[in-house]
């Protein structure tokens, strides 16, 4: 009687011990309005302008995230004008030197006088890769092409000289 008693907790006890366990869903749905944790182009492009900056104008913490911020929302409306006018440089040199003069008022505002004179002297090169947003996409394409090429047909491949040549 005792053996069958003590049988019978055991099972119950395990019963409760296995019911206890959560199982993890074999299959996890993921969500498609998650957004990626990879950066877009203009906010790479705008990361890397702030780790440049940070770097040679010795930012602290603070001013770090403050420039970023600026770097991100100027570099954003950089896009969005040379996306509208493409093809028109004058217009959008135009409006991206207005653009480049609201972030150095902003920029005024966040960096010290030493960080500033420094930040002005270099301010062109700042400016120019800000601008520079189609030939650093062109030139990713390009890198791109280059690791994974499209596979060539071989219709009207030749191997050797297209031409051939007299040897005397």
């Amino acid at each position: 009687m005792k053996k069958i008693l003590a049988l019978a907790s055991a099972l119950f006890l395990t019963s409760f011990g296995v019911y206890a366990q959560q199982r993890a869903p074999l299959v996890t749905k993921q969500d498609a309005t998650k957004p990626s944790s990879r950066l877009n182009p203009g906010q790479q492009r705008a990361q890397d302008l702030s780790y440049q900056m940070t770097r040679d104008l010795r930012l602290n913490g603070y001013q770090k995230s403050r420039v970023q911020a600026i770097n991100e929302d100027k570099q954003a409306r950089i896009i969005a004008i040379i996306q509208q006018n493409a093809g028109n440089d004058k217009l959008i040199k135009d409006q991206c030197d207005v653009v480049c003069r609201e972030r150095d008022k902003e920029l005024q505002t966040v960096l010290s006088t030493d960080q500033y004179s420094n930040y002005y002297g270099s301010r062109r090169e700042y400016n120019a890769f800000s601008m520079n947003y189609n030939m650093q996409t062109t030139n990713d394409a390009f890198v791109k092409s280059v690791k994974d090429p499209a596979p060539a047909s071989s219709k009207g491949a030749t191997i050797g000289p297209a031409t051939a040549t007299k040897a005397k």
